[in-house]
């Protein structure tokens, strides 16, 4: 059969994700030093481990309604007001997802139609571009500076709107860059958009996990909360990766449509999850203060190592990870992590595999420990002086 012929034509025309391939070398190798993934080095605090425990052993393994545990979406509304000063209704602009990625899958459905254009700021986690596209939207791809600290600005996104325009994507704090917006960025992004009616998707999953200042989302901006679709979840923040959870915070009419979407693909989020969230949510805040100053002292770690090894970066403000400029060595990126992985058995992942953009950077991530980090500069110290001899 012609399988080609049968297929997706829209499927056909999207690349597999970057950062997979690059981890299927990792996969074939032993002895590597990896700074590749983007997942907590803590295991899921106990007392959340503990309440889902209870679950199981309490026989609550039966489906949930379609947008959660009412007591998970409570818990929800209540972080929310008490981490970030944002109200949202439990029963009508909450509702429980199979992780961030399904979030951004369903809003995107929900809001887009064949022609749409989506503004996508890179470098940027891999999966906003592919899922516009697998939505019928045309991507609009605004390239973020270094000399900008990878920030969106004003001209670009003023530059970059149509009267297509449907979806700005809002992607901070960053990965791969650790870049986030201050509360007067967003204010002056919001200018911009008012008088349209562009919504936004507002990737927060790293909310809780910034350095030096509390994170501002864009709804916290006056006069947007009504256009913006907030995406987050419990993996970063609470270590909870393979729980595989998160929710939406978005305006009523817009969530029951994407609540369609959840019904007829999903059903229903894992529920002994949801148990272990609520108790995550209501008794959390000690555990992502602890993980979070855990972070910072990798972070100092990492950008000092970097600079004695005579590497540049930016001083990532946000998330888990760190950009350095690799462009002086004269490889390309994807040369020089494969070189540094065969030669040192040290992966790190080509800034390439975050938009075309990224060449001349690489992502590493610091959430490992120390003595991990540690012996990674010492290999990418010494892959270094081969490359300057």
């Amino acid at each position: 059969m012609d399988y080609n012929r049968l297929l997706s034509k829209t499927l056909g025309e999207i690349k597999p994700s970057g950062i997979r391939k690059f981890f299927g070398l990792v996969a074939e190798m032993k002895d590597v030093t990896a700074l590749t993934v983007g997942e907590p080095d803590f295991v899921t605090p106990w007392h959340v481990r503990e309440a889902a425990i209870e679950a199981l052993e309490g026989g609550k393994t039966y489906y949930t309604a379609n947008a959660g545990l009412n007591e998970l979406r409570h818990a929800i509304s209540e972080y929310m007001l008490r981490r970030f000063s944002l109200s949202y209704d439990p029963n009508s602009e909450v509702f429980v997802t199979v992780g961030g990625s399904e979030a951004i899958d369903i809003a995107m459905r929900a809001v887009i139609n064949p022609g749409d254009e989506v503004i996508v700021p890179l470098p940027a986690f891999v999966c906003y571009e592919p899922i516009a596209k697998m939505a019928g939207a045309n991507t609009v791809i605004i390239n973020t500076k270094p000399e900008n600290s990878f920030k969106l600005t004003t001209e670009e996104l003023r530059a970059a709107i149509t009267p297509k325009t449907k979806l700005l994507v809002l992607p901070y704090p960053n990965n791969p860059t650790g870049a986030i917006l201050t509360k007067e960025e967003l204010s002056a992004l919001a200018e911009v958009l008012r008088g349209t009616d562009i919504l936004v998707l507002a990737d927060e999953i790293y909310a809780e996990l910034t350095y030096g200042r509390t994170h501002t989302s864009i709804a916290n901006i006056p006069g947007m909360q009504e256009r913006t679709i907030l995406i987050s979840g419990f993996s970063k923040a609470y270590a909870m990766t393979g729980w595989r959870l998160g929710y939406i915070c978005a305006p009523a009419p817009l969530l029951s449509e994407m609540l369609k979407l959840h019904q007829y693909a999903i059903m229903c989020a894992p529920t002994v999850s949801q148990f272990a969230a609520v108790e995550a949510m209501r008794n959390g805040d000690e555990d992502i203060a602890l993980m979070r100053g855990e972070y910072n002292r990798r972070r100092i770690l990492i950008h000092q190592g970097l600079k004695d090894i005579g590497i540049d970066s930016f001083m990532p403000e946000g998330a888990f990870y760190i950009y350095p400029n690799i462009g002086k060595f004269g490889l390309s990126s994807e040369e020089f992590c494969e070189r540094l992985l065969y030669e040192e058995r040290c992966a790190i992942v080509p800034g390439t595999a975050f938009g075309e953009c990224g060449e001349g950077f690489a992502r590493i991530s610091y959430a490992y420990s120390v003595k991990h980090i540690s012996e990674a500069l010492e290999k990418i110290e010494r892959f270094v002086k081969k490359l300057n001899v």
